[in-house]
């Protein structure tokens, strides 16, 4: 483009209109300034843009071609205006969240209930996929915020925690009395045992395989299985012993549905919480979620 976008505004007010006098008005400046844009853009385009009259002035065939577009320019400007002035006023922004599918389901929807109830015009956009890849997509720009498991080596990422999580292993009633039946003792159920978790792309199994490393426990028998939805139903029929998360099963260890195996050492808590990268600047969408999760108790509700 070889003109500032002044002289095609003061093109378009012209040919709408079709009065140099009545443009410069509108425009608060001369009609001789007028005058020298449009001379001034006709010997740049090197056409005449208008016929002038005694009445006005007229958009030659090459001036009505030209008006076609920039007609839609500004238009498409004032739509752009309108459309960011709606979007200040009702608090429209677009928040790009990466979790599990486990976290999504057990901890990220509460808060995601409150927060959409506070800014209904917030577009969000959910990917699921492992705490792993969940980095690798804040690492490329490809995501706003990720909830995840903590690991070590979060370097430049900025990290949250909103809750401390436990894993354990249950299994139902039936099972562990069939083990007992064997003369299993409850010290020796997990190398006895068939067990299941999650597949080993999972950062929790990486955990789990470090605790049986550094504890010595040999697993005799396992299944992988994809999420923690499947552990906690296999582990209701009686498939074998699920390694889950104890926060998540509350209600079914408390009505007896599953029962805690007891460890000869306790694995380890850990914390679950937001990452987000370090210095780069939040969009306000962003730090205004990231300010709603910092002060909303999801069990306060």
């Amino acid at each position: 483009m070889n003109q500032n976008l002044s002289s095609y505004w003061i093109f378009y007010t012209v040919a709408n209109a079709g009065n140099i006098s009545k443009a410069a008005k509108e425009l608060y400046i001369s009609q001789p300034a007028i005058s020298k844009s449009i001379q001034k853009l006709e010997e740049s385009l090197n056409c005449k843009l208008f016929l002038r009259s005694s009445r006005g002035v007229l958009l030659t065939e090459e001036g009505f071609l030209l008006y076609d577009h920039v007609r839609e320019a500004f238009e498409s400007l004032s739509e752009g205006e309108e459309k960011l002035k709606r979007s200040i006023e009702l608090g429209v922004g677009h928040l790009q969240i990466g979790v599990s599918t486990t976290l999504c389901k057990y901890l990220l929807l509460p808060y995601l209930k409150e927060f959409i109830h506070q800014n209904p015009h917030v577009n969000i956009s959910i990917k699921c996929q492992s705490t792993y890849e969940t980095l690798k997509l804040l690492d490329e720009n490809k995501i706003d915020i990720g909830l995840i498991g903590k690991t070590e080596n979060l370097k430049g990422i900025s990290f949250y925690p909103l809750e401390t999580i436990e894993d354990i292993f249950v299994a139902n009633n039936e099972y562990l009395d069939n083990l007992k039946a064997r003369g299993i003792n409850r010290d020796l159920i997990l190398e006895n045992s068939t067990l299941m978790l999650l597949d080993k792309n999972n950062i929790t199994r990486q955990y789990i395989d470090d605790y049986f490393q550094e504890n010595h426990i040999t697993v005799a028998d396992s299944i992988d299985v994809s999420n923690m939805d499947l552990l906690i139903d296999f582990a209701k029929i009686g498939v074998g012993c699920a390694c889950v998360i104890k926060n998540f099963v509350e209600t079914e260890l408390a009505d007896g549905t599953l029962l805690e195996i007891p460890l000869p050492i306790d694995i380890p808590k850990r914390e679950v919480g937001f990452a987000f990268k370090e210095h780069i600047m939040p969009t306000k969408t962003l730090a205004s979620f990231i300010d709603f999760c910092q002060n909303y108790k999801p069990e306060e509700a």
